[in-house]
């Protein structure tokens, strides 16, 4: 029988000889994942048909992703942890497979990847293969949250997943490359938001191997006292364990990570028996490994462990002596000492895993579906605004949407479980009112004169970072919570990039039964490209929505709401979706207010329509369509349809207001979509249609490109003209005014005759007045400020 061994502090010889055998058994299976198509126990000699043709991955940063997996199950099953790891490196996804598969996790999940030895070269023909699994810690992989395709996001991540999670550990493995991404240097300031009462913890174990895929790394390369003092300035305590003797490097990290947990345990205890959530100075590790631990000294001459040239493959294969080369560095594992003879682990290996949900490849967590409560949400119709006639009130939209935001977090004040996420633009985006209830989140120092600051805010404006906000939020919905994020229209694309990771993510893991609906990453851009009275041209770019727009069908939304009563019913449809990305595009300033509560909700779930009241064709087949999407397009082609009934009444017009972007493409491409027989319903096969879009023009034409009447569609958006100007000059620009819109209109509608002439002329001479009248007071022409629709 074999002699059990104590999990215990300090951690005997005898258990760290176990876990260095586990360590040999995840290194194995990562390393044969690589290349093996078959003999996955090498009980023959290796074969040129046995590897993989074409090999496809990373090896330098697995050792070290394995060295620290096989840490934290000790510290899970000795401390009793709910601890979830996030791999930053992006790549070596190979390590948290093996991982899974040694504690049982990747076989309940994939019932054919079996504990046995077909089950393994199952495992290792299926990663990086056609048909098979992702090179990274994708949606796939059980226990991931993080796939790091994308180098930057995993503290952030980490961070958003232990907002209201007492109890969570994030043990996030951060790549000393990954640390010299923009977002990575501005995480090691997360920690002066998290609240050590009501947060978990984020436990950053930044692992110096030295080298980028062919540079050596800044962190890598600087002192242990560069490294103290960066770290120290940053409000961590790094414990270091460096080394590359295996069973040196398992006694000082044991060690260590005992010393930590006890630090964070203690930190804990006191906060929450004090009831004090001064920050407080959290622990992190550096862990100094060579880059491909325990692989290939040398190949070809040239040194590999240790040096950039371990970052991908090793061995390429692509001479005759790399099968021995590779023969002799699979069998360094000894398999034989780990498996038996069917491929299963043995016993007492399996037994230093975790079991059930506390593996890390099966904690709830990490698939936050399982955690999931539905928000909590009030009644919208309670927050319509009256808008009197059409058009007979201004409102700001965004303001008339605050008081339904902070009654969400009234109603879910038990639960916790909903977090507004904004780069310091709450009250610049008309959100003040949140702040009846709540706080900004903020655990650094506090004077008086600071606007509702608190360690317990859930708020999150207090950082001047898109990438953090969408990190945090990001990491919070995948745990299973709500929220939304609220920005500047041109500053959405800072997180273009994130947000299509997040797609992607979404748009695999509707592909996986198992993984469990989480709630929808909502996008809020509420400073528009429109009207940006002190800043100008650099805070104008509409460019997100066609970013998003060639996401997948099945994920991505985008929707346009033109008034205060269609951005209330817009949002509450928004925070009940499951696995979307939703992008809003909404005012912030003063406009004229158009639908009714129940016209507004009509309206939205329609997608698109014609508004009647702003309509004279009666039913009958038009002269000319009016088309508009976005609350500024929407006023301006208002407008221009009132010059238009008032000055050619016989003239008959048909307006269609667009909400949900999507209804434009055809059914076929996406769910949203009209059928060719509804578009021509509403824009007819053969009238010219002026359309007025809030984005670039170009993307409603790719949008109708396969429509009937795409080559009657003109479509007038932002042509990337502006500055700091008054908000219908930059209309004006960029043609989306009233003036061109209708000079648009008369130069397709044939026969006007002298009066079209007339009206033509007209507007030119409009368009002469405004830029003098701008040239000489600095201020709109009264007659826009001052207009309103009249029925």
């Amino acid at each position: 029988m074999t002699e059990m061994v104590t999990n215990e502090v300090p951690a005997s010889n005898a258990y760290l000889e176990k876990m260095n055998k586990f360590w040999r058994a995840a290194n194995y299976l990562s390393a044969c994942q690589l290349y093996l198509l078959d003999n996955p126990l090498l009980k023959k000699p290796l074969t040129p048909e046995m590897i993989k043709k074409k090999i496809v991955g990373h090896w330098g940063t697995v050792p070290a992703q394995n060295f620290v997996f096989v840490h934290m199950n000790r510290l899970i099953k000795l401390y009793d942890l709910d601890l979830i790891l996030l791999s930053g490196p992006g790549h070596g996804g190979n390590f948290f497979i093996a991982n899974d598969y040694l504690d049982g996790s990747y076989s309940e999940i994939y019932p054919n990847i079996s504990q046995d030895e077909a089950g393994m070269q199952k495992l290792f023909k299926q990663f990086s293969f056609p048909g098979g699994v992702p090179s990274h810690c994708a949606p796939e992989t059980p226990g991931s949250i993080h796939e790091g395709g994308e180098l930057g996001y995993s503290i952030a991540h980490a961070c958003g997943a232990i907002f209201d999670n007492p109890d969570l550990i994030a043990a996030t493995v951060v790549g000393d490359g990954e640390a010299e991404t923009g977002p990575l240097a501005t995480s090691w300031q997360c920690n002066k938001f998290i609240n050590p009462i009501t947060d978990g913890v984020v436990l950053p174990i930044l692992n110096l191997n030295g080298y980028k895929i062919a540079n050596p790394t800044i962190f890598g390369r600087m002192s242990h006292q560069e490294l103290v003092d960066f770290f120290h300035g940053c409000g961590w305590e790094p414990y270091f364990v460096e080394g590359d003797d295996p069973m040196t490097m398992h006694r000082l990290m044991a060690d260590t990570m005992d010393t930590v947990i006890a630090r964070i345990k203690e930190i804990q205890a006191h906060a929450r028996q004090q009831n004090d959530a001064t920050r407080t100075v959290w622990p992190m590790v550096i862990l100094r490994t060579p880059k491909g631990w325990t692989g290939p000294k040398v190949v070809d001459g040239k040194r590999i462990e240790g040096n950039f040239l371990a970052h991908q493959v090793p061995i390429a294969m692509d001479k005759p002596e790399h099968l021995q080369l590779l023969s002799d560095w699979l069998h360094s594992y000894h398999a034989e000492e780990l498996f038996d003879e069917t491929g299963k682990l043995l016993p007492e290996l399996r037994a230093l895993a975790p079991e059930g949900d506390r593996r890390i490849g099966m904690n709830p967590h990490a698939n936050g579906g399982i955690l999931y409560r539905e928000l909590r949400l009030p009644d919208f119709r309670d927050y319509a605004f009256d808008i009197g006639n059409h058009g007979e009130k201004d409102s700001q939209d965004t303001q008339n949407l605050g008081p339904y935001i902070r009654d969400i977090f009234k109603l879910n004040d038990d639960a916790k479980n909903f977090r507004i996420f904004s780069p310091d633009e709450n009250n610049s985006n008309r959100f003040q009112a949140v702040f009846d209830v709540e706080n900004r989140d903020w655990n650094v120092q506090a004077t008086a004169e600071d606007d509702h600051l608190s360690p317990s805010g859930r708020v999150m404006d207090s950082m001047l970072s898109e990438h953090m906000c969408e990190g945090w939020l990001e990491g919070y919905l995948l745990t299973g919570r709500h929220g939304f994020f609220d920005t500047y229209e041109a500053f959405s694309r800072i997180v273009d990039s994130m947000a299509a990771q997040h797609a992607k993510w979404l748009k695999v893991c509707n592909q996986l039964p198992w993984r469990h609906s989480i709630a929808s990453l909502n996008l809020m851009m509420c400073s528009t490209v429109w009207q940006q009275d002190h800043n100008g041209f650099t805070h104008q770019d509409p460019g997100f929505m066609d970013h998003m727009a060639n996401k997948n069908a099945d994920v991505v939304r985008i929707f346009l709401p033109p008034d205060t009563n269609c951005l209330l019913a817009t949002m509450d449809t928004c925070l009940r979706t499951q696995n979307f990305v939703n992008v809003i595009i909404a005012s912030k300033h003063p406009r004229p207010q158009w639908l009714s509560m129940e016209e507004a909700v009509k309206h939205c779930t329609q997608g698109i329509g014609i508004w009647d009241w702003a309509s004279n064709d009666q039913g009958q087949n038009p002269d000319i369509v009016f088309a508009c999407a976005g609350e500024t397009p929407t006023l301006e082609a208002l407008a221009a349809v009132s010059i238009l009934r008032k000055e050619l009444p016989e003239l008959k017009i048909r307006f269609i207001n667009v909400v949900d972007l999507f209804k434009l493409l055809p059914q076929t491409e996406h769910p949203h979509g009209l059928t060719d027989v509804e578009y021509d319903m509403l824009f007819t096969k053969d009238k010219p249609v002026i359309f007025n879009f809030h984005g670039y023009p170009k993307l409603v034409h790719e949008l109708t490109y396969h429509r009937h009447n795409n080559r009657l569609m003109h479509v007038c958006g932002y042509r990337e003209e502006g500055t700091i100007t008054t908000p219908f000059d930059v209309r004006v620009q960029n043609n989306v005014d009233r003036f061109h819109l209708v000079r648009s209109a008369l130069k397709r509608l044939p026969n006007l005759g002298n009066r079209g002439a007339y009206l033509f002329q007209k507007m030119n001479d409009k368009l002469v007045e405004h830029k003098q009248y701008i040239h000489d007071k600095g201020v709109d022409l009264p007659e826009v400020s001052q207009w309103k629709w009249e029925d």
